[in-house]
């Protein structure tokens, strides 16, 4: 009933009011949820978050079985599909220098606790989709309220926290796919368009939705791998269709 009444309410509100459709669905899913009983409010406390200083450590084990299988992590699940978000939107940026700047970032923070600085793929879907902002020159100003969301956050970590392990999961994973909805399908517009990239644009599709893990390594990582072999195996030395006039 909850996901359903979601569903509902953001079909609706993307008929009305079509950039507040996603917090429209959360408030009535918040709303629905407290009404039905289903908070499970014991799990929020009030409290402001405290730094609290860890000195860091340098050991060949931390780095072969913690710093490694980070990286690769982060560059698979987060950067890789970051990149592709950002081109699927019509972006033509820098990508070798973002990169660079985001690790030499991560490098001097990482004694302060930002160890894992990236492209972040989920946030950078939602902050350039059309729901940011209608003209595309002016989304950023998405990415500048997620900062400062981010702070406010961070100070009121424990009371976020809380709030989340409140919510019913079927309202956390609904309101997630929801906010998603809009960047997957323009994402899958752009890759499907081409004839002759669409069934590897698909393998990639399918293969990071099943959440395939293998060797610790996500399904958005493996997905890229298959969908570039199959681009490999169905294009490679074939010279492009030649258009007739």
């Amino acid at each position: 009933a909850l996901v359903l009444l979601m569903l509902g309410s953001y079909l609706l509100a993307r008929r009305l009011w079509p950039r507040y459709a996603v917090v429209v669905t959360l408030l009535v899913g918040v709303a629905f949820a407290a009404v039905s009983g289903q908070m499970a409010w014991s799990a929020v406390t009030l409290e402001l978050a405290v730094p609290q200083f860890t000195a860091p450590q340098w050991s060949w084990n931390a780095l072969v079985s913690l710093a490694l299988p980070l990286f690769v992590v982060t560059m698979a699940s987060q950067n890789l599909p970051g990149v592709a978000v950002i081109r699927a939107s019509g972006y033509t940026l820098p990508v070798s220098k973002i990169i660079t700047l985001t690790g030499v970032a991560t490098l001097l923070l990482a004694p302060f606790g930002a160890f894992a600085l990236n492209l972040s793929a989920i946030t950078a879907a939602l902050c350039m989709g059309p729901e940011a902002h209608q003209d595309r020159d002016k989304r950023y100003t998405a990415a500048a309220t997620c900062g400062a969301l981010y702070v406010v956050i961070g100070i009121f970590g424990a009371v976020i926290t809380g709030l989340l392990a409140a919510f019913p999961k079927e309202l956390v994973v609904a309101i997630a796919g929801l906010a998603l909805l809009g960047t997957i399908g323009s994402g899958l517009s752009v890759a499907l368009h081409e004839e002759r990239h669409r069934e590897a644009a698909l393998i990639t599709f399918l293969v990071t939705l099943s959440g395939v893990v293998i060797a610790g390594i996500g399904s958005a990582f493996w997905g890229v791998v298959a969908g570039s072999a199959a681009l490999f195996v169905q294009q490679y030395a074939r010279a492009p269709a030649v258009r007739r006039p």
